[in-house]
């Protein structure tokens, strides 16, 4: 897809959800797009490549908004600051490295939505299910034990 039928793309899932179309909404679709998983900074940063006056305040106030219509996905792992992504609605998973924080997304194993038979839903209507897997990207699973801090 190139750049201007994403763009297209964008208008049209902004008008779809009854959202004006805004150069703050488009950029921040833009950054999400090319940076998934990125947190609430590295969103900014990447939109004040291409608008370099927009507040933080105002990609904050974005990014709530299209997460709120579903445009955009929020996740946040334990102890960690919240994400975003443009992948939604498939109930996908995440994989989570203790080191150094990197995100990657995690398909269901197998059949469809497995992950949403709870063993005991206690009452409860489940419409979406999130797990987090745990572990050791490649890189730091890789790389040479560093010291660690032993002196008290």
């Amino acid at each position: 897809m190139d750049h201007h039928d994403a763009e297209a793309d964008f208008e049209q899932l902004l008008r779809a959800a009854d959202l004006r179309v805004t150069r703050p909404r488009l950029a921040v679709l833009r950054a999400v797009r090319r940076h998934p998983h990125a947190d609430t900074g590295s969103v900014l940063a990447a939109v004040r490549t291409e608008e370099p006056t927009v507040s933080h305040q105002a990609v904050y106030d974005v990014l709530g908004v299209l997460s709120d219509s579903g445009l955009v996905r929020r996740i946040q792992p334990a102890g960690s600051v919240a994400r975003y992504e443009l992948r939604v609605g498939d109930n996908h998973h995440h994989v989570v490295c203790r080191s150094c924080g990197t995100v990657a997304d995690v398909d269901c194993a197998v059949g469809v939505r497995p992950c949403l038979d709870a063993s005991d839903t206690h009452g409860f209507v489940v419409d979406e299910a999130e797990v987090t897997y745990w572990g050791l990207c490649p890189a730091c699973a890789t790389a040479p034990a560093t010291a660690t801090a032993t002196e008290n």
